[in-house]
């Protein structure tokens, strides 16, 4: 009998952050760098030393690698520092109010309401406080409370992994509060140190043959449209681009280049492997890779599906490598899975650990045995290579997701029909590999790049770069003497760091965040250091914010009493006019980017009798393709009670009051069924709902799939409604 055939899984980390630093004053605009080197760039790979049969992939951007150096070495200073540092007792009005808006930057559930004094200190700020409400909060906070919130800050982000190995951070968990100055300072010693060993773990880990190191472009750039920006067409050929055509494959050839020295000179060893920035592909950027002597890349599957056409394509076609040529030269490519990579970067962190890891091994064999069946007598090595960030989706898991990887690494260790591969030992083994006849230009998002051109303040951006780089290039042809120079040589750093994905990433509609200002700013100031440093004047416009403020929440609250007719459908448009809204779109964007979410909209509104919901759906509404889909309203205020609905055969929405306190989970009632034809539309009697008066209604959405959660809405802060009576609207109107 024929040995099963074993399917290879290719992890690949991708560690990144923006290049946070103006290189004129070695400022550093924010702190994620030496946050996240405590809470992910260590642990991440360490942790591997604990499963000996786990191989896997990370790929390092050297920009962050630059970062993280700074900080070890004690020449990084940003703000968030400098305010921890101080002592609590010397801290200065604005000091305090700026602490008050930052020092709570993290996921809320996970990583501040665990530890009672951190969110003790949260509720004692408010939740949602209003510019006003920030002046008043001083009065209550003593001296110890800002101490204890600048260690809090910094202690959050040390992952639990640390907590286990390290004594002095496991003390200061213990010890919860009443923190004093000396070991405040000791533990950003810590966070230095930890910096400081970050790169030299992983060489480690390479070294002892567990793991392989992959680089990026040196400044994360999108490597195409440094080429062209008119590779852009490909995907979308109806496009606005900038007024300036971008065009200067010597700058993509520099940003790779650069790349491959400072890796080797810290690892020892040039990388096999690349990872392009937001895996962008095209074919003027593959022959650049080729000719620095990367062997291998990877990109998402959607390139590939475009690469193949006009031949029809399969997503089995995904679970192996390509080869990709030109002349003499070759790259070979692996494609990302998106569904399997997706479920970790966003659908898992909401389930327990043992189901996501049942779930993803169940994929893992299903992709096998379905290879196995297309293959028939004439099996082939196949890989599925799974490829996301190594450090923003943790903190939306339990324990910074520890407790997940534990036991996924534990089970892949000990399948026997799985295994995990570094992508250069897998491409030794396989010999012949499938030819990819041409190469598609996207990216992995949408197989386009719509994230960084486009719009109006993408192409803004780009025509500022195109400017700059234009009077770099005049001014060193006119001042020969200077090419040489450290000036020169800065200027033309602050060029490559300005041709960065990440300035792009936040420009337009597709990410927004709270440090949206700060991103724009240190963009224009890159591009204004080349001046500066030049000694010529700054144009005027650079002095301009680029990115349109948009003072709009996902949230809308309701402005009016709403009694719709609970029908499926939108039966006149003033029926939820006055309702409150949650656009999952505009709630859902900053760091990560996920696929299409099911739901897109929420609407909620009140009268006397009844709370009213509406879903909109991102397709129409199939009872078949949902059955097992569940949709939860989780009440959070009050406390424990949960509707469940589901849609029937006949399109109603079944709906189900349950009590969900702890050790009292029981049914509680049928509620009248909604309907869910053209929009999912239910009333929730008030009379269910008790509540101290003038407090308002918090919810979120839960969306699951057999059970398990697929989608959670806000994934942050719930939607507010406010408290249902008479008055509750006496002070406003609509027109």
């Amino acid at each position: 009998m024929a040995a099963e055939p074993v399917l290879s899984v290719l992890f690949l980390w991708h560690q990144h952050q923006p290049f946070y630093k103006d290189p004129l004053s070695n400022r550093y605009e924010l702190p994620w760098v030496r946050l996240h080197a405590t809470k992910d760039y260590y642990d991440m790979v360490a942790l591997l030393e604990e499963f000996p049969k786990i191989r896997a992939n990370f790929n390092l951007v050297p920009s962050l690698l630059v970062q993280l150096e700074d900080y070890a070495q004690g020449k990084a200073h940003d703000k968030f520092l400098g305010l921890t540092q101080k002592a609590a007792a010397d801290l200065s009005f604005e000091e305090r109010q700026f602490i008050l808006h930052n020092f709570f930057m993290a996921n809320w559930e996970n990583m501040i309401d665990p530890y009672p004094r951190y969110r003790e200190l949260l509720d004692k700020r408010g939740r949602s406080p209003w510019g006003e409400d920030y002046a008043r909060v001083p009065a209550y906070f003593k001296e110890q409370d800002w101490r204890d919130l600048q260690v809090w800050f910094n202690l959050a982000w040390f992952d639990p992994w640390w907590r286990e190995r390290d004594g002095f951070i496991r003390g200061l968990v213990e010890k919860g509060r009443g923190f004093t100055e000396e070991e405040k300072h000791k533990l950003l010693e810590k966070q230095y140190e930890i910096c400081g060993l970050v790169a030299m773990k992983h060489r480690q880990m390479m070294e002892r043959g567990q793991i392989e190191i992959t680089a990026t472009p040196f400044y994360h750039p999108i490597l195409p449209l440094l080429c062209d920006t008119e590779a852009s067409r490909m995907a979308m050929p109806h496009v606005n681009l900038p007024h300036q055509r971008f065009q200067h494959h010597e700058d993509a050839k520099a940003q790779i280049e650069r790349a491959l020295a400072d890796h080797e000179k810290r690892f020892g060893r040039k990388p096999r492997g690349m990872w392009p920035s937001e895996g962008s592909v095209s074919e003027q950027a593959a022959e650049l890779m080729m000719e620095a002597g990367v062997e291998w890349a990877a990109t998402d599957e959607a390139v590939l599906a475009k690469s193949l056409q006009p031949d029809p394509f399969s997503r089995d076609d995904i679970y192996e490598p390509y080869q990709f040529q030109r002349g003499s030269k070759n790259l070979n490519f692996f494609f990302r899975d998106h569904e399997l990579s997706d479920a970790i970067g966003f659908v898992y962190a909401g389930w327990n650990s043992h189901d996501a890891v049942e779930d993803f091994i169940r994929r893992l064999h299903g992709i096998r045995e379905r290879l196995k069946v297309r293959d028939g007598a004439h099996p082939r090595p196949h890989v599925a290579s799974v490829i996301l960030d190594g450090e923003n989706c943790w903190e939306y898991y339990k324990q910074d997701g520890l407790p997940f990887l534990r036991e996924l690494y534990q089970r892949l260790s000990e399948e026997p029909l799985l295994q995990t591969v570094c992508g250069s030992a897998y491409l030794d083994e396989v010999k012949e590999l499938r030819h990819l006849p041409r190469l598609w230009s996207g990216s992995w998002i949408d197989a386009n790049f719509s994230i960084w051109i486009g719009h109006h303040e993408d192409n803004q951006a780009w025509d500022f770069l195109y400017r700059t780089r234009q009077f770099l290039v005049q001014y060193l042809e006119s001042h020969p003497e200077a090419a040489g120079s450290p000036q020169a040589q800065l200027a033309w750093d602050e060029i490559y760091i300005a041709e960065g994905s990440d300035w792009c990433w936040w420009y337009g509609d597709d990410h927004s965040s709270a440090n949206d200002e700060t991103f724009d700013y240190l963009f224009r100031k890159h591009l204004m250091n080349v001046y500066t440093v030049l000694g010529s004047k700054i144009p005027d416009d650079l002095h301009i914010p680029i990115k349109i403020k948009r003072v709009v929440s996902a949230v809308k609250p309701p402005v009016d009493f709403v009694t719709p007719q609970i029908d499926g459908r939108v039966t006149s448009y003033f029926e939820w006019q006055a309702a409150g809204s949650y656009q999952t779109e505009a709630g859902a964007t900053g760091t990560m980017h996920r696929a299409q979410n099911l739901v897109k909209a929420i609407y909620f509104g009140f009268d006397l009798n009844n709370l009213y919901f509406r879903l909109d759906l991102s397709h129409p509404i199939d009872p078949e393709s949902l059955k097992t889909t569940g949709l939860r309203i989780r009440f959070l205020q009050p406390e424990g009670l949960e509707v469940l609905g589901e849609i029937q055969a006949d399109k109603s929405f079944k709906l189900t009051l349950i009590n969900k306190k702890p050790g009292q989970e029981d049914k509680l009632a049928e509620l009248p069924p909604g309907s869910a034809l053209k929009i999912i539309e239910f009333a929730v009697p008030l009379k269910h709902v008790s509540l101290d008066a003038k407090q308002p209604l918090e919810v979120i959405l839960l969306v699951e799939k057999d059970g398990l959660e697929q989608e959670r809405w806000p994934a942050d802060l719930p939607i507010q409604i406010p408290h249902p009576a008479a008055d509750t609207f006496a002070e406003s109107w609509v027109i």
